[in-house]
């Protein structure tokens, strides 16, 4: 797992295998990603999610459209 710093975010998927190619896809990128549990306030289909910098969103997206990954929703953490 890679050291994530600075604000966060997190990615949410419906699936732990959409959540996994992606996390691989974004270390190949050198991409400081972490697969966490889905944060209490946030629902989703996969109890995991991919945090992930937030200023590293767009990146995420790209990514995510290039592995031909669905992303449930990204949301930004506080602090």
């Amino acid at each position: 797992m890679n050291a994530v710093t600075g604000r966060l975010a997190v990615a949410l998927f419906h699936t732990v295998h959409d959540l996994l190619r992606l996390k691989e896809s974004m270390e190949r990128q050198s991409v400081s990603v972490a697969t966490v549990p889905v944060p209490r306030h946030l629902s989703s289909d996969c109890g995991h999610a991919l945090q992930f910098a937030s200023d590293q969103a767009d990146t995420v997206r790209a990514q995510a459209r290039a592995a031909d990954v669905e992303i449930e929703g990204i949301h930004e953490l506080e602090s």
